[in-house]
């Protein structure tokens, strides 16, 4: 993607199902957990840039001694940093009590995260700040182990402000207004019930206090817990928590919008927001991990069992699309394979765009994402030009020449690597202005392979949001090789409406799409359906997020979609370069196709998968309208 659009945060959970001495003598290492959640987390590294963290619970630890290990970090390289703190432990250990290595309980003892239950988490924050504070796992400590909890996940809710209120409510007094906070008291404030009720019960038949602490480990209801606690939410979410005591769960919304995979064996149970980590990580194929349901938790008690649990009914399944058209490495075998489709499915658009002249048209991609979609765009042009060879071969009929046939058979697709994307220059830019004046050198091109004056470009995006790079810096680019005709490809449908289940594409004024359909409001005299679906918005501002309707719909059903496209193409086209340029996007239609199993297509349809979807988008238009820079949750 050219434009800077930020991923959504990622997960890991590690439970050793045997004693640490059992992969101490298997693996050679006391530290296997510790090694396998920090490549778990490397392997998901593209999806946090603002923090990182790690926990660890150490099981049946005696009173007294620390039993929950937490690291976190808001450095620039925040996940070394945080192996890095990890290892200071180990590396200490090796130098100071290299005689210990082998006294498994006086390292479970004395050293920070030996234990047998993990989680770790790679953040990007779509809400609040991004201090120290804000990173996860967030800690609810207290002196009963089976009321500590550690929490963190990969979510967004769209109706933050009610769930203040209901925390509140229930007489709470939350330290702030974000999500992460919210979830984590409401969970907590659950947790705290289920506690109490089983307290009162064991008391009743008799039980000592210290008896009845064992108890509520072992009878602690998890999918009550959860089904109470997410009664309320809206948005997006796979949230992972540890239990003092030992018990872990994931649970996922109950549209599927954001992913969660796990797998089992008797060594391990993990799990991770991406199903290549996994296979990565531990040498496993791609049939032995499972997803988790859509509105289930799975649950792992500290006696080991492990089972998935229905905490809120699934509605229509909504898996995001932006998470396999972008997101999600490639190096998953459905998504490399989806990515493929997507590509193919624009190669018509891209023959109609250059006349079908191949002959005089280089194909290339922007780095990195689109490479794979790329790859399925050259195969469609392969199948194309093979017809096209077919057909003339056929036509020689018996009077076959060896040159002209060689001639025929030497017609292939002109490929190129002509954008060249230097990743370091990114890691120094940091503020606004100096990315903006950066920005163009972000990319950098292969030169000579254009011929000047005659050959058409075809470059292949996953998707285009803001326009900003490709408008600063890729179209001057590409223009310096002197081609007739620039032809922009998008593998990705026009994003037109926000999200607000994770990713950051809040504010609809800045989408491309959205300044183009607005302009040719204003060309064909249509102003006046702006302030109509602006007064529309307001009107439902106070009502429940069930009832609330997407107006902004209205605003793009004036044009077609070739329509926003040209008018993009005119309005992201540099005045001071000469060759022409057209923007071709895919269909939504050939998306679904494509990605038949991961329907959620809020940003490019503004179906929205909840309720509190429709209150956003309104909500982002208000601000449009009335000139305010900010987010719409």
């Amino acid at each position: 993607m050219s434009d800077k659009i930020l991923h959504e945060c990622g997960i890991a959970v590690i439970r050793l199902l045997k004693p640490i001495e059992y992969y101490k003598n298997k693996y050679k290492t006391p530290f296997y957990a510790t090694n396998k959640l920090a490549l778990l987390m490397e392997k998901q590294h593209n999806r946090g840039q603002d923090g990182a963290g790690a926990a660890c619970i150490k099981f049946d630890v005696p009173p007294g001694n620390p039993y929950i290990n937490r690291c976190r970090s808001n450095a620039a390289q925040a996940l070394d940093d945080v192996i890095k703190k990890i290892n200071v432990n180990f590396s200490e250990v090796k130098k100071n009590y290299h005689e210990k290595l082998d006294d498994l309980v006086w390292m479970k003892k004395n050293v920070p995260f030996i234990g047998e239950l993990f989680l770790g988490h790679l953040r990007y924050g779509t809400y609040g700040a991004n201090g120290i504070d804000s990173c996860h796992p967030f800690l609810r400590q207290n002196n009963w182990m089976t009321r500590n909890l550690v929490l963190a996940g990969n979510f967004n809710l769209t109706n933050v402000d009610e769930m203040f209120e209901l925390l509140v409510d229930l007489g709470q007094h939350p330290r702030e207004k974000a999500d992460t906070v919210t979830v984590l008291e409401k969970i907590g404030h659950f947790l705290d019930e289920e506690n109490e009720r089983l307290f009162q019960k064991f008391k009743e038949e008799g039980h000592s206090n210290k008896e009845i602490s064992n108890l509520i480990g072992e009878n602690l209801d998890i999918q009550r817990i959860l089904t109470r606690s997410s009664k309320e939410w809206d948005g997006g979410y796979v949230i992972a928590g540890m239990i003092g005591h030992g018990d872990a769960f994931v649970l996922r919304d109950p549209a599927g919008i954001r992913p969660a995979y796990y797998y089992k064996d008797d060594e391990i149970v993990v799990v991770t927001s991406e199903r290549p980590a996994i296979q990565t990580a531990f040498n496993v194929s791609v049939d032995k991990i499972k997803e988790i349901k859509p509105g289930y938790a799975l649950v792992i008690k500290k006696n080991g069992d492990v089972k998935e649990y229905l905490c809120k009914e699934p509605i229509e399944r909504k898996s995001c699309s932006f998470e396999r058209i972008y997101f999600s490495r490639g190096s998953d075998i459905d998504i490399y394979k989806e990515r493929i489709k997507l590509g193919n499915a624009v190669v018509p658009s891209i023959l109609k765009a250059i006349d079908n002249d191949c002959k005089n048209t280089v194909f290339s991609f922007i780095p990195n994402t689109a490479e794979i979609a790329f790859y399925g765009m050259i195969k469609g042009v392969e199948d194309y030009l093979n017809e096209v060879k077919r057909s003339k071969i056929l036509k020689l009929g018996k009077e076959i020449e060896n040159g002209k046939l060689m001639e025929i058979l030497s017609i292939r697709p002109r490929v190129e690597k002509v954008a060249i994307k230097d990743a370091k220059l990114r890691t120094f830019i940091t503020d606004d202005f100096s990315r903006d004046e950066l920005v163009t050198h972000v990319y950098d091109i292969t030169y000579g392979t254009i011929r000047k004056g005659v050959d058409n470009l075809v470059v292949i995006d996953d998707s285009i949001v803001r326009g900003t790079t490709l408008k600063r810096s890729i179209l001057k680019m590409l223009d310096r090789l002197g081609p007739k005709k620039i032809v922009i490809v998008s593998s990705a449908p026009q994003i037109r409406y926000p999200d607000c289940y994770g990713i950051d594409m809040a504010k609809i004024g800045d989408f491309a799409a959205f300044k183009a359909v607005i302009e040719l409001l204003h060309d064909n005299n249509k102003e006046d359906l702006i302030e109509e679906v602006y007064w529309k918005c307001k009107e439902q501002v106070d009502l429940p997020a069930d009832k609330v309707v997407n107006h902004v719909k209205k605003i793009y059903d004036a044009f077609t979609v070739e329509e926003v496209s040209a008018k993009m193409a005119q309005m992201l086209k540099p005045s001071d370069i000469n060759a022409e340029v057209e923007i071709i996007f895919q269909t939504v239609e050939d998306l679904h196709k494509a990605i038949p199993d991961h329907l959620g297509d809020w940003y490019f349809t503004g179906d929205y998968p909840t309720p509190g979807g429709n209150k956003v988008v309104n909500k982002a238009f208000i601000n449009f309208f009335e000139g305010k820079n900010e987010r719409a949750y």
